[in-house]
């Protein structure tokens, strides 16, 4: 049972891991959605909202592109791609 509990332990650890990992890669896509941004002159709510779909865009992208590196279908793809996203766009939580 202690080895069961363990190799639970590093599997979620892992898999945290390459969750923040396929996260990272999206914020490179800050600067191109401001710099579009900028582009559109867009300023107040427009802009709020310009950049909150470009960053969640953004992160799609990258999250299926780790989905797909992984080999992932159907309802687990689904799953990881809309976990990865949500992570990826949300602000951490403060504890």
């Amino acid at each position: 049972m202690p080895r069961f509990a363990l190799a639970l332990i590093c599997a979620v650890g892992t898999l945290s891991f390459n969750l923040s990992a396929s996260a990272q890669t999206t914020a490179p896509a800050a600067p191109d959605c401001a710099a579009r941004a900028t582009e559109k002159k867009l300023a107040g709510a427009a802009l709020n909202s310009f950049m909150k779909k470009c960053e969640r865009d953004a992160a799609t992208r990258g999250c299926e592109a780790a989905a797909a590196e992984k080999k992932l279908a159907g309802a687990a793809r689904t799953s990881f791609t809309r976990k990865c996203v949500k992570d990826a766009v949300s602000p951490p939580a403060s504890q």
